[in-house]
């Protein structure tokens, strides 16, 4: 039987030696309880961070003119955020991640490393360290087009019922997202996952 208690620290070995790493959640579970977390977490940062209301960010960190972080938010060392990204409901980048200019990132945590290009919504989900994704795509975090909002996951012959509306993806250390691919809500990426350009990722069970 999986643990969905598991998946995220086999997913992305960094998670063990984060600031999350006493938190043994399902993904979708974590994300749903993201911006508690931070507000916590924002309040033992070190000074390397600069507070501005509930967005910490990290003194080597770039925001570029026009980008808008909303809180609870923690912006990492190296981070580069550039203009006109949209980063809003409880999003953590640790470090030298890059966000590109339109590109939204919704309730969110990305470790080391990972980038998204320009053009890209990313929400409800948890990105693993050195993760590539490319500009225009699409992680998304509800079944507007089903009845049942409830999102279901096919995962290696187990259906995952999460018990939630909104979860993007879990994505594994390494993975590399192509031009304009859309992941539909409830993908769980395994490390080293390469993904298509133009290409759909739908894990949904078909009963």
């Amino acid at each position: 039987m999986l643990d969905a208690k598991g998946l995220i620290s086999s997913f992305i070995e960094p998670w063990r030696n984060s600031r999350f790493a006493n938190i043994h959640q399902a993904p979708w579970d974590f994300v749903g309880n993201i911006e508690a977390l931070l507000r916590q977490q924002i309040a033992g940062l070190d000074p390397s961070y600069q507070r501005v209301d509930e967005v910490a960010v990290h003194r080597t960190a770039r925001l570029e003119p026009g980008a808008v972080v909303k809180g609870p938010a923690i912006i990492g060392p190296n981070c580069f955020i550039a203009a006109a990204a949209y980063l809003r409901g409880g999003v953590y980048l640790e470090r030298d991640c890059i966000i590109g200019p339109s590109s939204e990132l919704k309730t969110s945590v990305m470790f080391a490393r990972s980038k998204l290009a320009h053009m890209n919504f990313v929400g409800d989900s948890i990105i693993g360290a050195d993760v590539n994704i490319e500009a225009g795509v699409i992680i998304a975090n509800y079944r507007n087009e089903l009845e049942s909002r409830n999102i279901r996951i096919g995962y290696r012959e187990q259906v995952i019922n999460t018990g939630v509306g909104k979860f993007g993806a879990l994505v594994g250390d390494g993975s590399r997202i192509g031009a304009n691919a859309v992941i539909a809500p409830g993908a769980l990426l395994e490390r080293g996952s390469i993904v298509g350009r133009l290409q759909l990722i739908d894990q949904k069970p078909e009963d």
